[in-house]
């Protein structure tokens, strides 16, 4: 959508009343609500016609505001109200008591003029064009920032500080296919919740969504320190079978099969155009089912 450049005619006001408008149906309950944001304020300054005169150009510039923010809602991010979903849309939530972390609003980044949303028409490679800090899932309330987790500037982290999750064994294969692969560059957050549950997104972004297919560093056969055996995880699986979810193609969840020892890990795999996103969620004596599935379709939700 291009924005125009000339100004709006003025709109004569017509000589009859218009006809009573029809009732609008109230609109369904929904997971994901979307909150308009401000039009840019450049476009605003530079095109609203200021201090009009008469009831029509007032009319009429209050018709060029309202194109304005409509094209300001698609060419900026969107937000979404994702951070408590319906519990039907998530794998294993049943009850009101159901362990759930309370995470901020979340909302999509908004992109540079001309960038294009991933999956949109005039991108369905799935391109991300925000910074991936901006793409990495907040904390939820309560937790603390784990220290564990080496940062450099803008939430990215080396691949040294990824492959760390990784047996050493396995590292060097690793490194390699991001050489082969196109990686480009990983962001990571971290946090730690008061119950002992250790969780850490990484975002790996590829060049393209060809190389992104390619990473092997995330499936049922991955090498991870401490982990013996990795088994889809049962949960995800059965509350698939009964509920309601999410589009949920692209991601697939895994649990270290007992017997484990002091911890137990738990790994979600997502995969979004030219990014991959690993989720590790680990608690000592088991880790707990409704947190790691929330951790995981909220950051997909980010992500699309």
């Amino acid at each position: 959508m291009t924005e125009q450049s000339t100004a709006p005619e003025a709109v004569t006001e017509p000589t009859t009343p218009p006809a009573e408008a029809a009732p609008v149906p109230e609109a369904p309950e929904a997971a994901v609500t979307i909150e308009v944001p401000a039009a840019p304020e450049a476009a605003v300054a530079g095109d609203v016609p200021k201090e009009p005169k008469d009831r029509r150009k007032l009319f009429a510039a209050l018709r060029w505001t309202a194109a304005v923010l409509a094209f300001g809602v698609v060419g900026t991010g969107v937000a979404y109200a994702i951070t408590q979903p319906e519990r039907t849309d998530i794998p294993g939530l049943h009850t009101e008591d159901d362990g759930r972390w309370v995470f901020p609003t979340l909302a999509k980044p908004t992109l540079a003029p001309g960038a294009a949303q991933p999956f949109a028409e005039d991108n369905k490679d799935g391109i991300h064009y925000a910074t991936l800090g901006e793409l990495l899932l907040p904390a939820p309330q309560g937790s603390a920032q784990d220290p564990a987790l080496k940062m450099e500037k803008d939430q990215l982290v080396s691949q040294d500080t990824f492959l760390e999750e990784y047996d050493a064994g396995a590292r060097a294969k690793l490194k390699q296919g991001f050489t082969d692969d196109g990686l480009r560059q990983i962001a990571a957050r971290g946090w730690v919740m008061p119950d002992g549950t250790r969780t850490r997104i990484y975002l790996l972004r590829f060049h393209s969504s060809g190389f992104a297919d390619a990473f092997d560093g995330c499936g049922l056969k991955m090498s991870v320190n401490g982990v013996n055996r990795l088994e889809p995880d049962p949960e995800w699986s059965r509350a698939k079978r009964t509920q309601s979810t999410p589009d949920l193609r692209e991601v697939t969840p895994y649990s270290e099969a007992a017997p484990f020892g002091d911890e137990q890990v738990k790994i979600g795999c997502i995969q979004s155009g030219d990014l991959r996103a690993v989720v590790f969620q680990t608690r000592k004596g088991g880790a707990a089912a409704v947190p790691f599935h929330q951790t995981v379709i909220l950051q997909d939700q980010l992500l699309r």
